[in-house]
């Protein structure tokens, strides 16, 4: 049976910071993917991309999560963030021990919660990070780069959707030949034959 990559989604999600994930995704057919909200309400995306999510974080079968991938978006720039079910849910996120994705302002939530205080992480910018969550405490271990992967938790500046997708594919033990020559055709518009 795969193992399943959950993507949260709600409304007005920033649904380029997923975009090059989810086709890599499908097209490797490693893991099942499934679409997951607070209560499987349809949700529009910044963009305009109407999502219906197969799930509710309350379906999930957390021994079968291989990643939770949270896009960014206004709702985590917002006092709204800590009233997500999400944000209730996180503890279970964390104890199954499966990969945790954020990108651009999702990072807020991580670091809302404290997440981000014992990781190497990234975010838009430490300053981004200690205006917005207030909680916050992980300054001396903010890198200043597009992605961070430490300890399970990848982490990445919201302008790097590319080096995002990358890191999750790697993590998730995609074959690395693969995913250099994926990186550098999306990144540098170049494309090597398999040797």
């Amino acid at each position: 049976m795969k193992q399943t990559v959950y993507i949260y989604l709600f409304e007005g999600y920033s649904d380029w910071e997923i975009s090059f994930l989810l086709p890599e995704l499908r097209k490797l057919n490693q893991f099942k993917i499934e679409f997951v909200s607070d209560c499987r309400q349809k949700v529009v995306s910044m963009g305009g991309l109407e999502v219906t999510p197969t799930k509710s974080l309350r379906d999930i079968a957390w021994n079968r999560v291989a990643a939770f991938i949270i896009p960014g978006g206004h709702l985590w720039e917002s006092n709204r963030r800590t009233k997500t079910k999400l944000f209730s849910y996180l503890n279970q996120v964390v104890e199954s021990q499966c990969v945790i994705a954020s990108i651009c302002s999702a990072t807020l939530l991580l670091a809302s919660v404290g997440l981000l205080d014992n990781k190497l992480h990234t975010s838009n910018s430490l300053e981004y990070l200690q205006e917005q969550a207030s909680m916050y405490k992980g300054e001396l271990l903010y890198i200043d780069q597009p992605v961070v992967f430490d300890d399970g938790v990848i982490t990445a500046n919201g302008i790097s959707p590319i080096e995002f997708t990358k890191e999750i594919l790697l993590v998730l033990n995609v074959d690395k030949y693969y995913v250099e020559q994926w990186y550098q055709l999306f990144k540098h518009g170049v494309w090597s034959e398999a040797s």
